[in-house]
């Protein structure tokens, strides 16, 4: 099985990890696992996976550049007898539609978010997306949105959820040494315990709403462990300056703390006491919370979108309003008030459900099949 994976970049987020996840799974399958990518930090780990990275510019919305690279992938499939394209964002697959269908190769896609359509050309851009032999949806959520969305593509849906490594997200196989150098790294104890906001800084993950809480729970003289943000601005200075803007006017100062990038997860979730994702829009599929979970984290979750199908509400973690920083910062408290006994309760139920329904395994087991079913369908 030689299959080429294309995405606009290499760096952290659900897409890419879940590309190296496949890789990794049809390198292990005895095939080749190429990717086609403008690249960034995570193509070390892709090469020591056994997967192959293709460089290409297929991040472009530039339509001739994107012509270009419908040529630049057509000569891959060919050079390299690839039998499957697999993609994973609309800027390439336009691209890569257009080379399968020079070349005969499988196309096969994921769709990974709720893309807008505000035009009918908005909505043509997004529909390839949704012209895969095959159409992986990464929830039922996602798997809903495709139907209303491209109604032509609901029998050709198949929901794969993304999957958490339990390997890597297990509290047993995770050395003090690297939580103490992370807490050293943040300017916190190890020992303390932090409530951790994972995500790149944007506004709809929610970061504004988090400090909103914590400055009411501050108010109310709430005893609070240090926030941490932690995640990528990607540029946005603004947005970074507003979040500052928050910190100052709820005198958080020392309660609240802007990380950057943060390239251990598992570590860092061995360091917290509670995770947020108090996203503003709806989340895919919810990878954070699932990945908190799986090491027996409480996690407080915006009630929409992916999160329904990770969290069960009041057993797993807790769901609240999306974009109320009141009903978050009520949650929180909660939170913060449970005792040992509950938190271990929680903690079994949340890791009993991630290993039963969103484990890597089970992703990639499910991501093989479908393309031995796509070969298969012309044998």
């Amino acid at each position: 099985m030689i299959v080429l994976q294309v995405i606009p970049e290499l760096d952290a987020g659900g897409a890419e990890r879940t590309t190296l996840e496949v890789a990794e799974a049809i390198v292990q399958a005895g095939g080749r696992a190429l990717v086609a990518s403008q690249g960034g930090r995570l193509e070390g780990e892709l090469e020591a996976l056994g997967g192959e990275l293709v460089r290409l510019p297929v991040a472009t919305k530039n339509p001739f550049v994107a012509w270009r690279n419908a040529e630049r992938l057509a000569g891959v499939i060919r050079r390299e007898a690839v039998q499957i394209v697999h993609a994973r964002s609309r800027a390439p697959a336009l691209s890569a539609k257009a080379a399968c269908d020079r070349t005969g190769a499988h196309f096969v896609t994921t769709y990974h978010g709720t893309y807008k359509a505000r035009s009918g050309l908005k909505r043509w851009y997004n529909g390839f997306m949704a012209k895969g032999e095959r159409v992986i949806a990464n929830s039922e959520f996602i798997r809903d949105h495709i139907c209303r969305e491209h109604p032509f593509a609901a029998d050709r849906i198949t929901v794969i959820p993304r999957g958490v490594d339990l390997d890597r997200f297990d509290t047993d196989a995770i050395e003090r040494d690297r939580i103490e150098g992370l807490a050293a790294n943040w300017g916190v104890r190890a020992d303390e315990g932090v409530v951790l906001l994972p995500g790149r800084l944007t506004g709809w993950k929610g970061q504004r709403e988090a400090i909103r809480a914590y400055a009411q729970l501050k108010a109310d003289g709430v005893e609070l462990p240090v926030l941490i943000l932690a995640g990528d601005a990607q540029g946005r200075t603004a947005y970074v300056e507003a979040l500052e803007a928050l910190i100052r006017d709820g005198e958080l100062g020392d309660r609240v703390r802007m990380v950057g990038h943060c390239s251990d997860m598992p570590a860092a979730f061995a360091l917290s006491r509670l995770v947020l994702t108090p996203s503003v829009e709806p989340e895919a599929f919810g990878r954070t919370a699932a990945e908190a979970g799986a090491m027996g984290l409480p996690v407080i979750a915006a009630d929409h979108g992916g999160a329904r199908e990770v969290i069960v509400d009041g057993e797993t973690g807790w769901r609240v309003a999306p974009g109320d920083a009141s009903a978050l910062a009520q949650a929180i408290a909660s939170a913060l008030r449970l005792d040992a006994d509950a938190l271990d309760n929680l903690a079994k139920r949340a890791k009993v459900r991630i290993r039963e329904r969103f484990s890597a395994r089970q992703l990639q087991a499910s991501t093989l099949r479908v393309y031995n079913e796509v070969l298969q369908s012309n044998s």
